[in-house]
């Protein structure tokens, strides 16, 4: 007993008592809902396992990201763009504007405060939310009533198992860690994806005179990320206000074949289901092109099929072809780190994501809510956030009215520890 008190990581340890919610990231999501509840007067803790809000813009995005819808569906609540930016903010302004906003709202996030588990206490009814400092290694238990989940669906990276792909003696990279087709300058450059990632990455390395050949192995939509001047997610809205789902997709597909063309002749093979149907049911966005479909017509972004395997500069691709590669970019997209620290899957599912459709897939049981996974974009995110900060503030200002004092049984519970 004695050498446990004299061990250094025990007096380490804080229990820290939230009168209010726990957020757990310091993202856009987090953001949003930090200012709502801010605006309430409801107190709440931001946890951040990084040393910076929005750590994914800031951290693991490229030098030529640009929003790719209008700032208008992309800005947080209470909260509108600069005037004088542009339709499609470039990610250095898209910073500064989350900076703003959180000064502006004077949200002040824990920083380095890697969250180890959260479960929710039956015998307290609370939640309790174990962190561990990635500066000094210090653990401190937050006890809470709400807990806020807003890491996002693109927390972790996601690497594809590929044969032979750890023996392959060129670079590889994630395209988080790409940010400049610059040092590829003159290489050839196999990029493993065809999303909005993976055809702005090849993009930008054909820009930077590099030789990119992307891999397409199964069907894509892209559209044009303008129809005669207007944003083609915009006018997609104002349809959806009077025509159903399936009409939309059909004059999307419609008008995207009128401006691009027949995509299949390129190489792309479009999905049987809808644009909008394949978003809302299965997560898979459109690509909105911005350039990258010249580049495919005129061979400088060469398209391939599947990869069966890499060897020591080469790499085999399905049929049999082998072609000269310099370096690897896996587009490979995001997933959710939710099952890896929240102890609960009632609300949650084993892929990280709510198990309730939009748009209830928002509030769980026992105070538990989730921001940033309705597929929906920033748009989404912000919605989601509004409807948290009032279903919170409605119990905070009941409790409230009727003066009910907690604090005894808080201590009850911190006092176990």
């Amino acid at each position: 007993m004695f050498n446990n008190f004299m061990n250094p990581d025990f007096f380490s340890r804080r229990c820290v008592w939230v009168n209010g919610p726990v957020i757990v990231g310091a993202g856009p999501s987090g953001l949003a809902v930090g200012a709502c509840l801010k605006e309430q007067g409801i107190p709440f803790v931001v946890l951040e396992k990084s040393d910076c809000i929005a750590s994914l813009w800031q951290k693991r995005t490229y030098d030529r990201l640009k929003l790719h819808l209008p700032k208008q569906f992309c800005q947080l609540p209470k909260f509108p763009f600069p005037e004088h930016y542009p339709e499609y903010p470039t990610k250095k302004q898209f910073i500064g504007y989350l900076e703003s906003y959180a000064n502006h709202f004077d949200i002040n996030p824990q920083f380095n405060e890697c969250v180890q588990s959260a479960k929710y206490d039956e015998a307290c009814r609370l939640w309790r939310v174990k962190t561990v400092s990635s500066t000094n290694g210090s653990e401190v238990e937050y006890i809470c009533q709400w807990l806020v989940v807003a890491t996002g669906e693109n927390a972790e990276r996601v690497v594809p198992e590929i044969d032979g792909l750890k023996e392959f003696k060129g670079e590889v990279l994630h395209a988080c860690d790409y940010k400049s087709g610059e040092k590829f300058r003159g290489k050839k450059v196999l990029v493993v994806g065809c999303g909005n990632s993976g055809m702005e990455v090849s993009l930008d390395l054909c820009n930077h005179q590099a030789q990119p050949s992307m891999v397409v192995r199964s069907s894509v939509h892209v559209l044009p990320r303008e129809i005669f001047g207007k944003s083609t997610f915009e006018l997609a809205m104002f349809m959806l206000k009077w025509i159903p789902l399936w009409l939309v997709d059909k004059i999307l597909l419609v008008l995207a074949w009128f401006i691009l063309g027949n995509i299949e002749k390129c190489g792309l093979k479009r999905p049987s289901v809808g644009p909008l149907l394949l978003k809302n049911t299965r997560g898979k966005t459109p690509v909105l092109d911005i350039g990258a479909l010249q580049k495919i017509r005129s061979g400088e972004i060469n398209i391939v099929p599947g990869i069966k395997r890499f060897s020591c500069g080469m790499v085999e691709l399905v049929g049999g072809e082998m072609i000269e590669i310099d370096a690897v970019v896996l587009a490979t997209g995001y997933s959710s780190n939710v099952p890896y620290w929240l102890q609960e899957t009632e609300f949650f599912s084993k892929d990280g994501f709510p198990k309730s459709a939009f748009p209830n897939a928002w509030k769980g049981k026992d105070g538990l809510y989730a921001v940033g996974f309705t597929r929906r974009g920033l748009s989404g995110a912000s919605a989601d956030a509004v409807k948290i900060a009032q279903d919170i503030g409605k119990v905070w200002k009941e409790d409230l009215k009727q003066k009910k004092q907690k604090v005894p049984t808080h201590r009850r519970c911190i006092s176990q520890f």
